[in-house]
């Protein structure tokens, strides 16, 4: 019989260790969302519950041997942050504060999907090697930290620390973070090898 407490140990573990990025982008949302009104953060918390409920649909579907991922070409989900970075400069204001990068729900669980495009291929071994019971702890524990992520980011996001150094960098700060996640995700991913040989 499974040990639900050790189920859940180990669920949060592995949901810490794919997603600890994602406390630096939703702190960048509710920051812009204080600023500019928008994403809002009911945008936040349902387009990162949005986000992070498709990789793990894809996650169990993949596992149960249903659909294959084209690794490494999930690598070119990249692109969307680098966009909405260059975006968010180009179409900058005089004003001081962060740009809103993305404004709405979609945007948001657009970014979530695209910055953990690579938790599939962890969470895909896992979600193979579980009886149902224990998925359902691991599908629990998920939604739980997914609140959990959200609320350390509003927090953070309202720190005036934070909200200084985003006010007065935020019009650069922000979209070169995007741009960064972008890059991360094309360089890890191995995409862009798989591209220069397909050039070669």
């Amino acid at each position: 019989m499974t040990d639900p407490l050790a189920a859940a140990a180990a669920a949060a573990a592995v949901f810490a260790a794919t997603n600890i990025d994602d406390i630096v982008v939703l702190t960048v949302f509710f920051v812009a969302a204080r600023h500019a009104g928008r994403p809002r953060p009911w945008h936040i918390v349902a387009g990162q519950y949005l986000g992070i409920g498709a990789l793990v649909a894809v996650a169990v579907v993949v596992a149960a041997g249903l659909l294959v991922v084209p690794d490494p070409w999930t690598g070119l989900l990249g692109l969307l942050p680098i966009g909405l970075g260059i975006r968010a400069v180009l179409s900058r204001s005089a004003d001081d504060g962060p740009p809103a990068v993305v404004g709405s729900l979609l945007g948001v669980a657009g970014v979530t999907i695209a910055n953990g495009a690579d938790n599939v291929a962890v969470y895909v071994p896992v979600f193979r090697s579980l009886d149902p019971a224990t998925g359902l702890v691991w599908l629990l524990v998920f939604a739980a930290l997914v609140a959990v992520w959200c609320a350390v980011a509003a927090l953070l996001g309202g720190h005036p620390r934070v909200v200084r150094l985003v006010g007065r960098a935020g019009r650069w700060l922000v979209p070169a973070v995007f741009v960064a996640i972008g890059a991360t995700i094309l360089v890890t991913s191995g995409v862009l090898t798989r591209l220069a040989e397909l050039a070669g």
